[in-house]
């Protein structure tokens, strides 16, 4: 067997491989993923301090990490809204942020560079708690497609369960997020189309994770039947070179 040829099926078995494993592969990346930003409070809780920072540093890519938008673990409240936030009995962030060090200076009640770079270098403290590596509305998208993927996961569901109608994505999945991000976005600098809107912690969980939900709900039934296809290509064509695999 030439090298071309022995590439070739490696690269073949690799992809088979692939296409009979995929939601294990798919659900091991996604539970990691969403047990690290819990991981990292939890170190910085420990004492731990030198891993967390790398958790944290690793997920800054990923999100804003902005603590008035995070959810906390082990501290007095669960979430801290910025002072613009209606409808909560949670104590604003701006309450705790006059005493901390991070933000020192800083007018405390702007939405600025410097708000911004100083809320993403503060993890925590003992009497906030730590925040998740990843904010509330992101915890819970990723959190809420492991759960379906968990469910599609079960054989029964797996063999009935199609993909959800696009227009009913677009409806539920898409226009609660896209219609809270871009309101928000928009009251902010350098748009300032309207009064400012900020957010709650409890809204923010809410459309994540719908959001995650109906995008599993999407996505998996379609790469299920994407990846059957791949393995009955691979398998006829494997079979056809008598190769058993």
């Amino acid at each position: 067997m030439s090298n071309d040829k022995r590439f070739a099926l490696r690269a073949n078995i690799f992809v088979l491989r692939l296409a009979r494993n995929w939601l294990r592969i798919a659900l091991t990346v996604l539970s990691i993923y969403v047990m690290l930003p819990i991981a990292a409070p939890t170190l910085m809780r420990l004492g731990i301090e030198g891993p967390a920072r790398v958790i944290y540093t690793i997920y800054t890519p990923f999100c804003h990490q902005l603590p008035f938008r995070s959810l906390f673990l082990y501290g007095e409240q669960v979430a801290y809204p910025r002072f613009n936030v209606p409808n909560t009995s949670l104590r604003p962030f701006e309450d705790f942020a006059a005493d901390l060090p991070e933000f020192a200076g800083l007018d405390i009640y702007a939405f600025n560079v410097d708000i911004l770079n100083a809320g993403r270098r503060f993890y925590g403290n003992e009497q906030m708690g730590y925040k998740m590596t990843l904010c509330a509305r992101d915890i819970f998208i990723y959190g809420a497609l492991l759960a379906v993927g968990l469910v599609y996961a079960i054989p029964a569901v797996r063999r009935r369960l199609r993909p959800v109608p696009l227009w009913l994505y677009v409806f539920l999945g898409l226009g609660p997020i896209g219609i809270d991000g871009f309101s928000q976005l928009l009251s902010y600098p350098p748009f300032e189309w309207w009064p400012v809107r900020e957010t709650g912690p409890s809204f923010r969980v809410l459309t994540g994770a719908v959001f995650g939900a109906m995008t599993g709900w999407l996505g998996f039934p379609y790469l299920e039947d994407s990846f059957k296809q791949t393995q009955y290509v691979i398998e006829s064509k494997l079979r056809r070179a008598n190769i058993d695999v």
